[in-house]
């Protein structure tokens, strides 16, 4: 049995455990957020302990071992992203740790295929990593020393999301190169000499070298932030606390409906689909990009269900919006736990044609009918979890509720213009 079947049997188990009042489902999900945080951050420590041994003796196993440490460190975080949208807190600091996509001739060199230059953007081919010396609106950045705080520094320069200089998409790119596959087989190559100022491939090995341990520190300094305002006296628990239990509950609603229908369904699956775009695909340097989709879908399933399984397989649970729609709807609670297991079915199935047929961005290209057809099946569960959410929504009477859309579901003429 898969983690998901055992989390949705499970998420009926709990909604008759539980006598579900707001507060009560409110803590919960904090609790849920916290130990989600935690994980994340244990997991980014595990990454950086992996990039330390990288840089200390590069080799195909170092790199290797960094790799799988950065792909462990995703599972915990993908799942944390259903607190995102609800929570401005969240929301405001995600972009440090999460951005995407990137335009990755900032950070090192890139393949001739990358193009020289961007009409709109003069941050293009900056490649900090070959330059010690930067111009940044008109003012020369000392980069002799790449640190955290010249990352920082940066990042989004010149106000361009693109211009992603921290965060796991970063760290992506230095630990695999770019993917130069297209939509055909292979990820990233880089290879470990990238990193071996005695052996150096690519120029520059030891500021590379420089630039992923900096870039790794930051990112556990980020989570360690994060960890912080989910505890029991944190910035994040005061703000849900502040407008009461309703705020909390449409906090949550907020959270998951965003997730579930703009961002995953729409700017993360069906704008790629529409464009047959490999670019526009989440972990695109590591084709990783399935598993951060199933678990962004299995992070919707523990908030409603109340129940999250940590990675050293303890479990988080109590009071859950589950429980609170089966005490309101019992009909509706029946729609929307057979609209979630609908959603975990589709994206298990992408999950295991992506293990075991083709990578996504292989399911994404034009002319693939059995990859579109699986990619769309999950973005077509995904909108139909999301009216389900909806009618949640109002049989909680939750008015101040705001779904995030996409062009790409909502007016995909757009997207070509």
């Amino acid at each position: 049995m898969r983690l998901t079947t055992a989390f949705a049997t499970a998420g009926l188990a709990v909604s008759m455990a539980h006598a579900a009042e707001p507060p009560a489902v409110v803590e919960t999900y904090a609790n849920i957020a916290l130990a989600g945080y935690e994980d994340s951050l244990e997991t980014a420590r595990a990454l950086k302990g992996a990039v330390e041994a990288l840089i200390a003796e590069p080799s195909p196993q170092t790199l290797e071992a960094a790799r799988q440490a950065w792909l462990a460190a995703r599972v915990p975080y993908q799942q944390t992203e259903a607190y995102r949208f609800g929570n401005a807190i969240v929301d405001a600091w995600e972009g440090r740790v999460n951005a995407w996509p990137l335009d990755e001739g900032l950070i090192d060199y890139v393949d001739a295929s990358y193009g020289t230059e961007s009409d709109t953007n003069s941050f293009y081919t900056a490649n900090i990593i070959a330059n010690d010396r930067l111009s940044i609106a008109g003012e020369t950045v000392d980069a002799a020393e790449i640190t955290p705080a010249l990352l920082q520094s940066l990042h989004e320069a010149g106000g361009i999301e693109a211009n992603v200089a921290t965060g796991y998409h970063a760290i992506e790119f230095l630990l695999w190169g770019q993917d130069l596959n297209g939509t055909g087989p292979g990820a990233g190559a880089r290879p470990y000499t990238d990193f071996d100022p005695q052996n150096c491939t690519g120029g520059h090995c030891a500021r590379r070298a420089q630039y992923l341990m900096a870039a790794a520190d930051l990112l556990v300094a980020d989570l360690e932030e994060m960890v912080a305002n989910w505890q029991q006296d944190g910035e994040a628990r005061a703000a849900l606390a502040e407008g009461g239990p309703a705020a909390g509950l449409t906090a949550m609603l907020t959270g998951l409906g965003s997730l579930s229908y703009g961002e995953l369904a729409g700017e993360r699956m069906k704008l790629g689909l529409l464009l047959n775009d490999p670019e526009e695909e989440h972990d695109c340097f590591s084709d990783n990009t399935h598993n951060s989709h199933y678990y962004d879908a299995l992070g919707i399933d523990n908030v409603y269900f109340g129940r999250y399984r940590r990675v050293n397989g303890e479990t988080v649970e109590g009071p859950s919006l589950a429980d609170l729609v089966r005490e309101t709807d019992p009909a509706l609670a029946d729609e929307m736990e057979a609209r979630l297991a609908a959603a975990m079915e589709a994206a298990e199935a992408l999950k295991t044609r992506a293990e075991t047929v083709e990578a996504y961005d292989q399911m994404i290209g034009e002319g693939n009918e059995e990859g579109n057809a699986a990619v769309q099946a999950l973005i077509d569960a995904l909108v139909a979890q999301t009216r389900s959410l909806e009618r949640v929504i109002a049989a909680l009477d939750l008015s101040g509720v705001a779904i995030e859309g996409s062009d790409s579901l909502d007016n995909p003429g757009a997207v070509f213009q």
